[in-house]
């Protein structure tokens, strides 16, 4: 090989190899511009040559050109910085520039929030968003919290699996015990019933209507009203049978000047009670008493087996009074009775009722023979 000396270096070339020298360029004589470097003549004056519009400028494609008085410079966009004679994006994230989320861009950035938040008007900034305000889905009551949002229900009713709806509670299903006789559930509450011939007393008890006080039955005017657990029972208002005569309401006397009245009670007083199904035994009922000058005496009707109902027993308590101030006479004694028509309620579900306040106290009566007349 040869070496040829060439400008700003050499050439190695076969040694058959010749080298043609290119023939110069000929010289053209240029006009004289008699403005400065970067203007140009205009009439008598000399105006700036925009180089940036007339593309006579080196700038990298990556940058801009900038047109000054007699020259031009060059710029990087926003967004960009000059590394070299090139042009490279700025990472702006990595300034946090952004409370939350910040994206990079070429040339920009852009900042993202969280769910729950909304950029702010700085566009840097997170700002909680009041979803209540915009539709949350709560099926009842919503409540705004710092970046997100809480549903809750009215009250008798729970949340959901879903965190958004509202189930209706059943509360009878939680307890045999919220009402005294029958609970029923109702969207968001619950309601007790009472049986027919109850009413409610409050909210959860049951008491007996009385109704031959409020006029609730269908007793003719022969017929007396009696009330019963429940509901009421008319009896007739005379029930005295021969040889009894009516003196009174509920009483009949048999007449002495009768013979048949010899061997018969005196009097005979009717009275009316009630009790409920299934009361426990053995419960005291009646408390039958005598009250005399020399001392007192009582008894007391014992129920010593469970009765259901409704059923009615009729039992006479017989009264025996002797005298022994005309024993010399013979044994002198005289007797009463008090005829006692005992109602026996239905049965509900073995639960106890509240009976009218008349029934509230055991009855009592005089008497000292208890003497059963039959079911």
């Amino acid at each position: 090989m040869k070496c040829f000396n060439h400008y700003g270096g050499y050439l190695c070339l076969p040694r058959s190899a010749s080298v043609i020298p290119a023939p110069e360029p000929p010289i053209t004589p240029t006009e004289t511009n008699p403005c400065p470097l970067g203007y140009e003549p205009q009439g008598d004056t000399c105006v700036d040559i925009n180089e940036c519009e007339r593309e006579e400028h080196d700038c990298q494609p990556s940058q801009e050109c900038i047109n000054t008085l007699g020259a031009f410079t060059c710029q990087c966009p926003d967004g960009y910085r000059k590394v070299g004679t090139e042009c490279i994006d700025i990472d702006e994230c990595r300034y946090r520039y952004c409370q939350h989320r910040c994206v990079n861009v070429p040339g920009s950035f852009s900042c993202q929030c969280e769910p729950g938040f909304q950029l702010a008007g700085n566009n840097r900034s997170c700002i909680d968003v009041n979803e209540c305000d915009m539709g949350a889905p709560c099926s009842q009551r919503c409540y705004n919290t710092y970046g997100t949002f809480l549903c809750r229900c009215d009250q008798g009713y729970e949340l959901g699996p879903d965190g958004f709806a509202c189930n209706d509670i059943d509360e009878c299903s939680y307890s045999s015990y919220l009402c005294q006789y029958q609970c029923v559930n109702e969207p968001g509450k619950f309601s007790c019933v009472c049986p027919e011939g109850y009413q409610l007393q409050g909210t959860r008890l049951c008491q007996d209507i009385n109704e031959c006080e409020t006029g609730e039955h269908q007793c003719t005017d022969t017929q007396t009203c009696v009330n019963i657990h429940g509901r009421y029972q008319c009896v007739d208002s005379n029930r005295c049978q021969e040889p009894y005569v009516q003196v009174s309401e509920n009483r009949c006397v048999c007449p002495v000047n009768k013979p048949v009245c010899r061997d018969l009670p005196f009097s005979i007083v009717h009275r009316y009670m009630s009790i409920t199904s299934e009361r426990s035994v053995p419960s005291d009922i009646f408390q039958i008493q005598a009250t005399s000058q020399i001392n007192n005496i009582s008894a007391m009707l014992v129920l010593a087996r469970a009765v259901s109902g409704p059923r009615e027993y009729t039992l006479d308590l017989e009264m025996v009074s002797v005298n022994p101030l005309l024993s010399y006479q013979g044994n002198y004694q005289t007797s009463s009775a008090l005829r006692l028509s005992i109602y026996v309620g239905p049965l509900w579900r073995n639960m106890l009722l509240i009976p009218h306040p008349q029934f509230q106290s055991m009855p009592t009566a005089e008497a000292v023979k208890v003497t059963p007349v039959g079911d």
